[in-house]
């Protein structure tokens, strides 16, 4: 057993109580604020010496004066001739500790005087009830980081069932911009996840929304970390490199003829699928990108009637004057035409009590859904999606959203988080635990504003996604303006280095001043921790991710330029057939307009076939070369006769 470093205090200013305690300490001990210490007790309860864990919160130092004067006088009012005093003032350390477990845990009462010991392993683990799930025959824990304080290293274990459920479930991250590590700390958390996650338990995922800049773009190269990162790894028992399985997913510029991502140079093309929908995926979620101040019921209900009568069947009606079959956005504009031009001929002002106002009013917000997305939404209905039903355990799929304007990003968002809750209460998404990761939360679910389709989605992950296996990890930079319900139902909170504003909210008011203070000066990779087996904050460091941070796989691979529509169409069949060459291309499509050959390229990336050369050439049409006419055979010419005045 280690030296006592300090004894329980108590005094009628400062009394111990159930849940905090005071001790005093050698000038010399190795103690700071978050070092977790044990308290053992000398009068047995219940026949067994309590034990006190705590983690301090806060410190005060004592002399003996009553005021700075005494000091002055002392040293006859220079600090200079402080070393020739008589007598050096004693000076006691006092440290105030948050009580984190008793054992026994009942009955409940005051902390009692003992000697106070630094903490070692083991102690660490009981005060913060990890043994409860670090047990050999069921090992549910998750390691987050390592705990350092006076010599001691203890990795510090989350929870899996507290973390991806059943039990309380979901994480948030906040922290400054750039300084607090939040997208570092969720790329770590994933790899130890992905590496320690009990297989009993069953597959897990996670879908990760790239929203800034190039940060999760690189996610399956190699990053430099140093040799105290690589001590961290091997301590915490997660293997230093890469994710093994990524797939990225992101639509189109406009033009269509290259991938709207900071992922597009074509050396890393090869996990990289094209996102685009049609009418069918987006009209459902029309309400994601329709103004609501201006469509109302009436509207609602002719989008509805649109949804359950139009689209996919075969519609026909007296006043139209044909029947529609509407599969694409070019179907439904030429249907509206065709119900506009029939209520013209019988000077109708209503169809199906619909009226012609309003019929006008939903074709043009519908009709320029397809302008306002270009890229991800195709006017021809041509559907490359995520791999729902057939998701891949310890895989990470990447949705690139940073370039998109935001009603493409609220469009993907809303669909593609909706369908993955409809899959996951099939049981038939292809995993049983899924994480979806979203920055940038103050934007998407603020604490005021309009209470937006997004908001309303993520309000449902957050109080229900857990009992279906879908589990939210969000950041953002200021907690206090991110809705309420959110967080609240986040089960475990991390927290990188603070802005000092923030820390002046109410929501950090049960923080002691010391601990606010620290927030507001970590250092990268450390973070404090919340979890419902810790009773009070932890302060752990985590190692450096493994991956290519965004700004180093910016500048190793650069973003490629505009080029050509056959370059561009190289670009994206050559991870397929690497024999693919741009004379090859140049000749197949020549004779082609640009909207043929990216439908013939997008049908290929979808269908990824074996023989990509004739597949590609197959969806063409077939131009049958025109002939010249054949030119008639001129007469002979009859020859004059000899009599002739005229001839030759």
């Amino acid at each position: 057993m280690s030296e006592a470093l300090g004894r329980v205090v108590a005094t009628e200013r400062k009394p111990n109580t159930p849940h905090e305690f005071h001790f005093w300490t050698a000038i010399d001990s190795p103690v700071g604020i978050g070092t977790i210490v044990r308290v053992d007790g000398t009068n047995p309860v219940d026949g067994q010496i309590p034990h006190i864990y705590g983690i301090i919160v806060e410190g005060f130092s004592y002399t003996d004066l009553q005021s700075p004067m005494h000091d002055v006088l002392g040293h006859d009012g220079l600090p200079t001739t402080a070393g020739y005093a008589a007598t050096e003032r004693a000076e006691i350390r006092l440290y105030t500790a948050a009580v984190l477990r008793q054992m026994p845990e009942e009955p409940l009462q005051p902390v009692p005087m003992g000697q106070v010991f630094l903490a070692e392993e083991a102690d660490v683990q009981v005060a913060l009830r990890m043994d409860s799930y670090l047990r050999e025959d069921s090992n549910t824990g998750i390691p987050i980081g390592v705990y350092r304080a006076g010599g001691t290293e203890a990795v510090i274990f989350l929870d899996a069932d507290f973390l991806l459920g059943p039990e309380a479930a979901h994480l948030n991250i906040t922290g400054v911009s750039g300084l607090a590590t939040k997208t570092s700390a969720v790329e770590w958390l994933l790899a130890s996840m992905f590496t320690h996650f009990p297989e009993e338990k069953g597959s897990i995922a996670a879908v990760c929304f790239n929203v800034k800049g190039p940060d999760l773009c690189y996610l399956d190269q190699p990053g430099k970390i140093e040799k105290s990162d690589e001590a961290l790894y091997e301590k915490l028992g997660v293997e230093p490199k890469p994710f093994e399985s990524v797939q990225y997913f992101a639509p189109y510029t406009a033009k269509g003829l290259a991938l709207n991502t900071f992922r597009n140079n074509e050396a890393l093309l090869d996990n990289v699928t094209p996102l685009t929908w049609g009418l069918r995926e987006v009209l459902q979620f029309a309400e994601v990108l329709l103004n609501r101040d201006d469509i109302d019921a009436k509207a609602d209900a002719l989008i509805d009637f649109i949804v359950q009568n139009v689209v996919d069947k075969e519609f026909s009606d007296p006043i139209l004057s044909k029947k529609h079959m509407v599969q694409s956005f070019a179907d439904l504009d030429a249907w509206f035409r065709d119900v506009l031009q029939g209520m013209e001929r019988k000077d109708g002002e209503s169809w199906r009590t619909h009226h012609v106002a309003t019929i006008r009013k939903v074709r043009n917000r519908l009709s320029n859904i397809s302008t306002r997305c270009a890229g991800l939404v195709t006017d021809s209905g041509a559907v490359s999606d995520l791999p729902f039903g057939s998701f891949e355990d310890r895989t990470v799929y990447v949705v690139d959203v940073a370039n998109l304007e935001e009603d493409a990003q609220d469009l993907i968002f809303a669909r593609i988080v909706s369908k993955l809750r409809e899959h996951l209460e099939r049981r038939d998404l292809g995993v049983k635990h899924l994480i979806v990761f979203v920055d940038e939360l103050n934007k998407y679910a603020p604490g005021d504003g309009p209470d937006t389709y997004v908001r309303k989605m993520l309000l449902d992950i957050a109080e229900r996604g857990r009992y279906l296996g879908l589990v939210l990890f969000s950041a953002q930079q200021f907690r206090s303006q991110v809705h309420r319900r959110v967080v609240g139902n986040s089960g475990t909170s991390l927290f990188g280095r603070m802005d000092p504003d923030e820390l002046s909210t109410p929501g950090y008011s049960v923080l002691s001043p010391a601990t606010r203070t620290r927030l507001a000066t970590l250092e990268k990779g450390q973070l404090m921790i919340r979890h419902p087996h810790f009773t009070q904050p932890i302060f752990v460091r985590f190692p450096r991710p493994a991956v290519m941070q965004g700004r180093e796989g910016s500048e190793r691979y650069p973003q490629a330029s505009d080029v050509s529509l056959e370059a561009a169409i190289l670009r994206a069949l050559r991870p397929l057939d690497p024999t693919i060459t741009l004379p090859w291309v140049q000749e197949i499509t020549a004779l082609y307009t640009q909207d043929e050959v990216l439908r013939a390229r997008n049908a290929t990336l979808l269908a990824r076939p074996d023989n990509v050369k004739a597949y590609f050439a197959s969806q063409f049409r077939k131009i049958i070369p025109a002939q010249a006419a054949p030119r008639p055979m001129a007469g002979s010419i009859k020859s004059a006769p000899e009599n002739d005045p005229y001839g030759f």
